[in-house]
């Protein structure tokens, strides 16, 4: 858990995925073309990424993946991030968060 902490906290958009997941495939192209360049660790391709996949379940992710911290803070995977772009919040947290400029 305390290297998910860290990882997410060292940039302003972090994304845990995995290199084979449809979901986190979508997730990260929604970020690029937000114009947001996010963190991404793939799971499937880090010695311990099982590990992080398990401290990512206990912090409340339905699935472990895609997981999207903004601000060093956990908020959510596909679900959420889809419903924070379509009613217009998602780009309020990235400018808060310093990913997104304009």
């Amino acid at each position: 858990m305390d290297r998910i902490v860290k990882l997410a906290s060292q940039k302003a958009v972090v994304i845990f995925s995995k290199s084979s997941c449809c979901m986190c495939h979508a997730i990260k192209r929604l970020f690029y073309e937000q114009g947001v360049s996010p963190t991404i660790h793939e799971l499937d391709e880090d010695s311990r990424g099982k590990e992080m996949e398990c401290a990512l379940m206990r912090l409340g992710c339905s699935t472990a993946v895609p997981a999207v911290f903004i601000g060093g803070e956990f908020v959510g995977s596909s679900n959420t991030i889809m419903t924070l772009h379509l009613n217009g919040s998602l780009k309020k947290l990235l400018k808060d968060a310093g990913a997104l400029w304009l």
